[in-house]
């Protein structure tokens, strides 16, 4: 049986000096950024310490981290289209996707992305000299293959070039696409020629019946990030990589050009984590597949206004509080809670009457936060009596 990891007490997990830990006052419960509160994998662990016992800190050998990941990634989603040569380490995945996307787009192109969304979407997209343009979600959380389309389109439009960052799975909410929805998209790109680069640094996190499916196995023109850093909690170590299409002409000048690498100390971690790390993802899968049913059963008793979506992948959930916190639930659950989730507006369109909460931690830290999210329900409409009263 394989162990669960979301058992590290909240006592020590208040001693990390990591941003989760130490952006806000020790009274506030921090369930934000997407760290995992877990101790590091024993076979990640033990090369981590086997290089530093060795003075193993010279520049990374990239040869065993690709295989690795194409054996991960063969055994785990039968992908067997993979070639090594179109595989190449780069610094991160945020990184990663902007470059490839600086390949297929112009100075000023338009990158269309499906709100709400993860906020480096916009922030970095924007600083690299790129214009967003949202295709919002579907009220389900989904793909809307409507919006894609006539964004693809307007972005295009008097022959102008433009790409589409796509991901797989998506975060927030964690719906995970299906094939058919992927082939939707690729048909689009065909037609529009919009070229896809799918982030799918959350492809290890999907919960039975739901199966991931690797973009580039609908689409061979397109581009893909990968890392083992969200499965296998690593931020502090990036490494990711891009993998390209066969017939993917982005990768190919990608190649030609000088990139920042991974550190050699990511590229040692991610390598045993698809080598070696597959019990314990195993028993994180299985603990994270119970904090998601979890959550919906305590907002259900306790909270039942606010709307859950069971998430299908990822470990980074999506509440709805309509308009009984405002535009920002955020503040009043700060506020009155001394809960920090991320703030919903920061997602894009959708965003508004939202926040994120990160389930990956214990089952007594999730009810304690929902416990935060009733007493700030509470506290907000006992305010709104008031008002209405005076």
């Amino acid at each position: 049986m394989t162990a669960d990891p979301f058992i590290v007490p909240l006592e020590r997990l208040r001693t990390r000096t990591s941003a989760k830990w130490t952006h806000f006052d020790p009274d506030v419960l921090p369930l934000w950024v997407a760290e995992m509160d877990v101790d590091l994998a024993p076979p990640i662990q033990e090369a981590l310490q086997r290089a530093v016992a060795d003075g193993d800190m010279g520049y990374p050998t990239p040869g065993p981290y690709i295989e690795a990941f194409i054996d991960f990634a063969k055994a785990r989603w039968t992908w067997n289209g993979l070639d090594p040569a179109r595989v190449t380490p780069v610094q991160s995945v945020i990184m990663g996707y902007v470059d490839a996307l600086l390949e297929v787009t112009d100075p000023g192109s338009e990158i269309l992305v499906n709100s709400p969304v993860y906020p480096p979407f916009f922030s970095y997209l924007v600083q690299a000299g790129r214009v967003v343009r949202e295709a919002p979600l579907g009220a389900d959380l989904r793909l809307d293959l409507e919006a894609i389309d006539r964004a693809m389109a307007e972005a295009t439009a008097g022959g102008r070039r433009a790409g589409y960052l796509l991901c797989n799975p998506h975060n927030p909410g964690g719906s995970v696409h299906t094939r058919a929805e992927l082939e939707g998209v690729a048909e689009l790109s065909r037609r529009h020629g919009v070229p896809v680069v799918s982030d799918e640094i959350h492809a290890p996190i999907v919960y039975a019946p739901h199966e991931f499916t690797p973009y580039l196995d609908v689409d061979p023109t397109g581009m893909a990030l990968h890392a083992a850093s969200k499965a296998w909690n690593l931020a502090s170590i990036p490494s990711a990589l891009l993998v390209g299409g066969p017939e993917s002409t982005g990768f190919d000048t990608y190649l030609r050009g000088k990139h920042h690498g991974p550190s050699h100390l990511g590229v040692i971690a991610q390598t045993a984590a698809y080598r070696e790390g597959g019990e314990w993802l195993a028993g994180m899968l299985a603990g994270l597949d119970r904090n998601r049913l979890l959550v919906r059963d305590l907002l259900e008793e306790h909270a039942p206004a606010v709307r859950y979506t069971v998430p299908e992948g990822t470990y980074l959930t999506w509440l709805d509080f309509g308009t009984m916190l405002g535009e920002v639930p955020s503040h009043a659950l700060m506020t009155h809670g001394r809960l920090a989730l991320n703030i919903g507006t920061d997602f894009g369109t959708g965003g508004a009457g939202h926040a994120r909460m990160n389930i990956a931690t214990s089952p007594a830290i999730l009810e304690e936060a929902v416990r935060r999210i009733a007493h700030t329900l509470a506290a907000a409409q006992a305010e709104g009596a008031s008002q209405v009263s005076v």
